[in-house]
């Protein structure tokens, strides 16, 4: 059983590896992609609308509502908890293989089209520093530990994971929420900002906003004091340069 729920982690990981790549190419309207946020076949307005808000309401409620630490009580009674974490990436990975594949586009009207080529170049540095700010937060608290692999290998090893250890490394001593940062930051740069892009980043940052509060209601359940204290310290979004080094994780 060990070796099938290591084998299970190790596709989820592929699979979200690949999501999130395609991710990537969708939100920044990369060439080659066959379809991309302002790409594809166009349908009514109304059909439209009702899709990709239904599309991201699925993908908002589930991660709200697995992510919580009362449901993962729950659902840790149903299946192994080795595989708890994967299985979240899972369901979270498939939401968002929907959402690319049925986005419908609203290309009209555009909000605003940068025409200066410094402009969009910086606006494109800013694109690429949001995942690349993302992308190295995960690491800083256990990129596969959050994605379910160290969770499965411990597992297969008969070990157990440590208990989670409040500490701030890097970006997390100027900003509570880094990786939510890094997306606001890759939805919003971009040098044509169309109807459609606009709902999905507006709707992503609404549902980002949501989660946070809801994720730092548990850090607090969790932390205690110290999180009290690291709140208060530290910008949520905004990120806070001169504080004084911190000890203890900004994330569970």
């Amino acid at each position: 059983m060990a070796i099938l729920a290591a084998l299970y982690g190790v596709v989820v990981y592929i699979f979200f590896l690949a999501s999130f790549v395609y991710a990537i190419g969708f939100v920044g309207n990369l060439p080659l992609l066959p379809k991309t946020i302002d790409s594809g076949a166009a349908a009514p307005l109304l059909e439209t609308l009702v899709v990709d808000l239904a599309l991201l309401g699925l993908f908002a409620v589930q991660h709200s509502v697995m992510a919580r630490r009362g449901f993962k009580r729950w659902w840790t009674k149903l299946i192994p908890e080795s595989i708890e974490r994967s299985t979240f990436v899972l369901a979270a990975s498939a939401a968002l293989a929907l959402l690319l594949w049925q986005w419908r586009p609203i290309a009209e009207p555009v909000l605003w089209s940068v025409a200066d080529p410094v402009a969009r170049m910086v606006l494109q540095a800013v694109f690429w520093l949001g995942w690349g700010v993302l992308l190295i937060s995960t690491f800083l608290i256990n990129h596969f530990e959050l994605f379910g692999l160290r969770q499965v290998w411990a597992n297969l090893r008969g070990q157990s994971l440590p208990a989670p250890m409040f500490h701030t490394p890097l970006f997390y001593r100027h900003v509570r929420h880094p990786i939510y940062l890094g997306f606001i930051l890759a939805f919003w740069a971009t040098p044509q900002m169309s109807a459609g892009h606009f709902l999905f980043a507006a709707a992503c940052t609404g549902y980002i906003l949501i989660g946070i509060w809801f994720e730092e209601r548990d850090l607090i359940a969790q932390f205690g004091q110290r999180y009290h204290v690291y709140r208060k310290q530290v910008g949520m979004l905004v990120p806070k340069f001169g504080a004084r080094d911190r000890k203890g994780s900004a994330q569970p």
